[in-house]
């Protein structure tokens, strides 16, 4: 009888704290957001480099599949897309307007502003932000994305503290 209470106090604490999770996590508003291609890759190991050599390259390396999104995002003015996270990293192409960026690896979240034309890396994992469009007309963006193979590709999170 006693392990039927403790069971069930551990599975209230649990349901609490998923619970808790969602009420924590922000929303976005004013968001839009459309996977434009969705393609699953084998394992690679790829290095790029300029000519002459040194100037510039790149590596990058997977172990098992992944899935490689691009999504399109639109921001109305005042959009946000809510605090979250992600298990890879993005790379985000800023096409119209622009997106100020909120990322818990800052200090005190400090926001980075992007206009048209620019870009950034969101390097995933542990890292949590936000997208806002501060300004008065329309942002978008594009987001390259590299997943383990059917992850999450959107975590929603709570605003981390000091931010």
């Amino acid at each position: 009888m006693k392990s039927k209470w403790v069971l069930a106090v551990v599975v209230g604490v649990l349901g609490s704290a998923v619970y808790a999770g969602d009420v924590l996590a922000t929303s976005s508003s004013g968001l839009t957001s459309t996977v434009l291609a969705k393609s699953v890759f084998g394992q690679f190991n790829l290095n790029g480099q300029s000519v002459p050599p040194g100037t510039w390259e790149a590596r990058m390396k997977t172990h098992g599949v992944s899935d490689v999104y691009v999504v399109d995002n639109k921001l109305a003015p005042g959009g946000t897309t809510g605090w979250h996270s992600h298990p890879g990293p993005s790379l985000i192409l800023v096409l119209a307007g622009a997106v100020t960026n909120y990322d818990s690896s800052e200090p005190r979240c400090a926001p980075h502003t992007y206009t048209a034309g620019a870009g950034f890396v969101d390097a995933g994992g542990q890292d949590v932000h936000t997208l806002r469009n501060n300004g008065t007309v329309p942002a978008e963006t594009i987001a390259v994305q590299f997943l383990a193979k059917d992850a999450t590709r959107k975590i929603n999170q709570p605003e981390p503290a000091g931010c």
